[in-house]
């Protein structure tokens, strides 16, 4: 099967730019960690703008 027959289904879905998730400690490992310092770091560089 070719890419686009794979990715049919594929293309109804929405398409979201920003997405609400939420954290969750119990189940976050050390990269979930450190990838919500970031976010919280360019969060904090965006408002000193």
């Amino acid at each position: 099967m070719n890419q686009k027959n794979n990715n049919q289904g594929q293309s109804d879905l929405p398409v979201a730019k920003q997405e609400d998730v939420e954290f969750s400690a119990e189940v976050a490992d050390r990269d979930d960690f450190e990838a919500a310092e970031r976010a919280q770091a360019a969060d904090d560089r965006q408002e000193d703008q």
